[in-house]
């Protein structure tokens, strides 16, 4: 019986640290693509980049970006 309950709370951890935070968002969609065959990339993952931001794929590579405002003016 122990042994049941201690997999269901080793379980329970490990689904609450995948669970993204409550300020998590998606990078917005690529609607043009560069002419470029490699395009450079300025950032590889989030970690790459700095707090608050984003690696996205923009339009020719990936970069940085920060969260996109949810009123656009």
């Amino acid at each position: 019986m122990k042994s049941v309950v201690s997999f269901l709370l080793v379980g329970m951890l490990i689904l609450c640290t995948e669970l993204p935070a409550g300020n998590a968002w998606s990078c917005p969609p690529v609607r043009i693509t560069c002419a470029l065959h490699n395009p450079p990339n300025r950032c590889l993952t989030d970690w790459g980049c700095p707090r608050y931001k984003k690696c996205c794929q923009s339009f020719c590579g990936k970069r940085c970006i920060s969260r996109p405002s949810p009123f656009p003016i």
